[in-house]
């Protein structure tokens, strides 16, 4: 081959590579044109959205809410009879509460029939059910006024037991057993007391806790009648028609959880206030609770409350009671331990000469080997002469006394 026919291959081989350059930059420019075609679209019905929401937005600052748009919101209409009404009648529900139980601490066996109870449950089913868990705080509120109430009567208790042990102390009529048996009854109603107020503290704290939390778990049964549309049948005869066909599913759902270890109940419709309550105000539910909002009578016109003067007489009136009673209860205590001390002392004053006397003859012995038999002897002697000595004075001062009473 040449040098001709090389250039000519050269040159046919660089007009095909140029003709190739110049087809794809024929292809470049036409997909950027489209693309920007398309980004032109693009912004174009972005534009048109604005627009459209701020149309909107414009429309809506003019409307004005009515009083069915809130209802709508709400979900359901009414409850009654054990129900709740939804759709203006037309759809209703009863709720079962459940207790749930631990399957992760049960054995294999346990576990299995559970599971095979569970699948009984659902295989008898042939109707739908929504299942509906709610967390709740625990409030102890209740339970901490209960055990006020207990620890009042437990107090009262005290101070009668109290009051009746001081006048038997004081009337020396009976024996130092009976006295130390009422004494322990008192010990014993004290101690009682100390614990239970223990017990209220322990649970107050606990109550200031807000994590302490418990799950609830329901299960949901609605029922739509087929009779609705007819309009022979009266609203009442509907309603007590979803009553009893509701009832027949919640009994028979209840029977069938019961295989599997599961208990459960129909709410009343003072339950299922509460439940909806509770759903609808769940940041609100500890601070204000359904209980407070029924006294507090919301749904009235107007009340007719007591005078002023006369409530704030009343609560002057309680006060002071409460107040004697607790200053009575602690004058009572402080003066049952300060007979109590005024009457050791004064057994240990009668005593002390004995006891003297007894310590004396203690030591005489330990040092007898020192001192001598005879002399130990001597003194043990002379220490049984003055304390019959003293014994003979103290006798004769009784008489003297007994003596002037008589004379006076």
């Amino acid at each position: 081959m040449n040098s001709d026919q090389v250039t000519n291959l050269l040159t046919i081989i660089l007009c095909i590579m140029l003709g190739v350059l110049f087809f794809l930059s024929i292809i470049y420019i036409m997909l950027k044109i489209k693309e920007n075609k398309i980004k032109h679209k693009r912004e174009e019905n972005i534009s048109l959205d604005q627009n459209k929401t701020k149309t909107k937005e414009e429309k809506a600052t003019t409307v004005q809410y009515s009083k069915q748009s809130i209802f709508s919101f709400m979900k359901f209409d009414k409850i009654e009879d054990d129900m709740i009404i939804r759709k203006n009648g037309t759809k209703y529900l009863m709720v079962i509460e459940c207790q749930g139980i631990n399957y992760d601490l049960m054995s294999a066996i346990e576990k299995n029939s559970v599971e095979q109870g569970f699948l009984q449950f659902l295989n008898t089913l042939k109707h739908p059910i929504q299942i509906y868990t709610q967390t709740r705080t625990v409030n102890l509120g209740s339970s901490i006024q209960k055990y006020k109430e207990r620890l009042k009567v437990i107090e009262n208790r005290l101070i009668s037991k109290q009051m009746e042990y001081n006048s038997k102390a004081n009337s020396n009529q009976y024996t130092p057993e009976q006295l130390m048996k009422e004494k322990l009854d008192v010990v014993r109603e004290r101690n009682l007391y100390e614990y239970g107020k223990d017990i209220i503290n322990n649970t107050e704290k606990m109550n200031l806790n807000k994590n302490i939390l418990r799950r609830h778990y329901y299960i949901i049964i609605a029922h739509t009648p087929e009779e609705v549309n007819n309009p022979d049948i009266q609203k009442s005869e509907l309603r007590d028609m979803a009553f009893n066909e509701l009832y027949t599913k919640c009994q028979s759902a209840i029977g069938s959880l019961s295989v599997c270890g599961l208990h459960g109940k129909i709410l009343n419709s003072n339950e299922l206030a509460e439940l909806l309550y509770m759903a609808y105000n769940r940041d609100d539910a500890d601070i204000y609770q359904l209980d407070q909002a029924l006294n507090a009578k919301y749904d009235e016109l107007y009340v007719t409350a007591q005078d002023v003067l006369e409530k704030r007489m009343k609560v002057l009136d309680k006060r002071i009671e409460e107040e004697a009673i607790r200053k009575a209860n602690e004058k009572l205590t402080e003066a049952a331990q300060e007979t109590e001390k005024e009457r050791e002392v004064r057994k240990k004053e009668r005593d002390m000469q004995a006891l003297i006397n007894k310590m004396a003859k203690m030591l005489i012995d330990e040092n007898e080997q020192l001192v001598g038999t005879e002399v130990a002897k001597k003194a043990k002697d002379k220490i049984e002469e003055e304390n019959e000595g003293e014994g003979g004075k103290e006798n004769e001062e009784k008489q003297t006394t007994r003596r002037k009473k008589k004379v006076s």
